[in-house]
């Protein structure tokens, strides 16, 4: 599939078969990931398979927003491993845990497999669930299957706010 198929048909999938994903599947999944760039080339990025049945009911105690999907990627970001901007101390560890994210969700979409991106989950309790070391912060949950046969995007997927109101040329307008 072509990128910009890619990007135009991807949908948060919240409704899943009850099929586990294929080892195969989540491997070309954390490879996407594991491609992503990465502020110097760090690659802070940690990556929690979580998908027996015990740990996605551990999952279910940590967010509503699991959409009973067979498989989670909790991708992190070890801050102590990130490049930092001198001229005010911003770790880019966050941001490249998200495009690691983001590279693995346009994998998943391409290979078939239906992903939501989920911010709702509470960070204490999955630190916890999960064993999560110090240092190593959670950044996004994404709940991952095959889609159901009814799955279908919420109706405001499709609602995008006019271009000109979210891009500037050369300064913001006031």
């Amino acid at each position: 599939m072509e990128l910009d198929k890619i990007i135009e048909q991807r949908y948060s999938v919240r409704k899943f078969k009850k099929e586990p994903l294929s080892s195969e599947h989540i491997t070309a999944i954390l490879n996407a990931g594991h491609k992503a760039p990465t502020g110097c080339n760090y690659q802070p990025q940690r990556i929690l398979v979580i998908n027996s049945e015990s740990a996605i009911e551990k999952l279910k105690t940590c967010t509503k927003c699991h959409f009973n999907a067979p498989t989670a990627f909790l991708v992190c970001h070890n801050q102590n491993e990130s490049w930092v901007r001198k001229y005010d101390g911003a770790l880019s560890s966050p941001v490249d845990a998200s495009i690691v994210a983001t590279h693995m969700m346009l994998k998943a979409h391409d290979i078939g497999v239906g992903c939501c991106w989920v911010m709702h989950f509470n960070p204490f309790a999955i630190k916890e669930a999960f064993s999560i070391p110090n240092g190593v912060e959670p950044v996004a949950l994404l709940v991952m299957g095959y889609p159901a046969i009814d799955a279908e995007p919420i109706e405001m997927h499709f609602k995008k706010r006019p271009i000109e109101e979210v891009v500037f040329y050369n300064e913001f307008k006031k």
